[in-house]
């Protein structure tokens, strides 16, 4: 990639964050607060290591759904389960951690292929209606998240429960070997003062691991490139002797292995098993976070920074009688931007290789021209 190139692919999250920065600023305006000052609260607030920490918590899961969305992504399969199937997985997930007493790496490894398991079935739903039904997966993910929805409530309720004499639904708390210890000897270790009242979660490993993966399958493997040429191409693929069905339902089956992944980091760093409260929403956002990062390892992580940056400093403007609403309408803007942002650039692009080509092949007739 050329160095214009590459500054114009950078060019589109960018302008897509300075034109949230200026709505978020006439919406903070609008209420009656300076906007510079909320922005400074926010940075000063969202920049210490308390509040560090809590960004990358929220960040480590909004980062696997956004791998997960964008495994479909590269074959244009849109998998928007992503919801139903880190719900479905995380409650499986804790109600076999809770009743087991392993060896602690043997534990948290079953934990984890639990998740993956069951994350994997419910989206392989979704694949198996689109090959064998032509069912679109848009449809039948999101169908599927509500059954989820109330197969968890049922399951909860009736089987999973640890005490049934209590108001508080929950599968029963994980033993000591499958909680993982915290990471906040990380900022010690650097010199910064250690989080308080926070640990930051050991499953960001996992989540690095899981953005390793990711980019070998996508970059690096036979599969990644049949996966990218089905979604650039489908027609080519299939001549070239690419099966679409199979590519359909693997890589439905990646895509929501990785999927269940997604509430780990919560239920094994801090609820320790899983709770009628456990976090919702995550995978929706990880579209979101998938479509800021278009689609790339680094980029989604940067993407899911970003958004936990914004989730937390958030908090700040509760304390100064200031809408924290600001912040969900900055989101928004990002990934409406992002979207108009990125095919403008990509036209500008275009643009640029047609004129370059044409230059190319002006020149090459010329020479031709002299050398008759």
């Amino acid at each position: 990639m050329s160095v214009k190139k590459m500054l114009l692919s950078l060019l589109a999250p960018t302008a897509a964050i300075v034109f949230a920065l200026i709505v978020a600023a006439i919406a903070l305006w609008a209420v009656g607060r300076n906007p510079l000052d909320a922005f400074s609260s926010m940075w000063s607030f969202g920049t210490t290591t308390t509040s560090i920490a809590s960004m990358v918590n929220r960040a480590i899961p909004l980062y696997i759904a956004a791998v997960a969305v964008a495994i479909g992504f590269q074959m244009g399969l849109f998998n928007i389960g992503v919801e139903g199937q880190y719900l479905l997985g995380a409650l499986f997930a804790g109600w076999v951690g809770g009743n087991l007493g392993l060896w602690a790496p043997l534990h948290v490894a079953l934990v984890i292929l639990v998740a993956v398991l069951i994350g994997a079935l419910w989206s392989g739903i979704a694949g198996f209606l689109k090959v064998t039904r032509g069912v679109h997966e848009v449809i039948s993910t999101i169908m599927l998240n509500f059954i989820a929805f109330s197969l968890i409530a049922y399951l909860l309720l009736n089987w999973f429960r640890d005490d049934p004499t209590s108001l508080n639904l929950q599968t029963k708390t994980f033993p000591a070997s499958a909680q993982l210890p915290g990471l906040n000897w990380m900022f010690t270790m650097f010199g910064f003062s250690e989080p308080r009242g926070i640990s930051m979660h050991g499953f960001l490993f996992v989540a690095i691991a899981i953005g390793i993966f990711y980019y070998i399958l996508v970059k690096r493997t036979r599969f990644g490139f049949e996966l990218r040429a089905s979604g650039m191409n489908p027609g080519a693929a299939r001549m070239a002797g690419v099966a679409p069905k199979r590519m359909v339902v693997v890589t439905m089956l990646i895509s929501g292995g990785v999927a269940g992944m997604v509430g780990l980091a919560t239920m094994f760093g801090n609820l320790h098993a899983y709770t009628q409260d456990f976090p919702r929403g995550l995978g929706f956002t990880g579209i979101a976070v998938a479509l800021l990062g278009r689609n790339s390892a680094v980029g989604m992580a940067l993407g899911a920074l970003l958004f936990g940056f914004m989730e937390r400093s958030a908090l700040i403007l509760d304390l100064e009688d200031t809408p924290k609403e600001v912040v969900q309408i900055m989101q928004g803007v990002v990934v409406l931007a992002v979207v108009v942002a990125y095919e403008v650039v990509n036209r500008m692009i275009e643009k640029r290789e047609i004129k370059a080509a044409a230059e190319a092949t002006r020149s090459l007739e010329a020479g031709e021209e002299v050398a008759a």
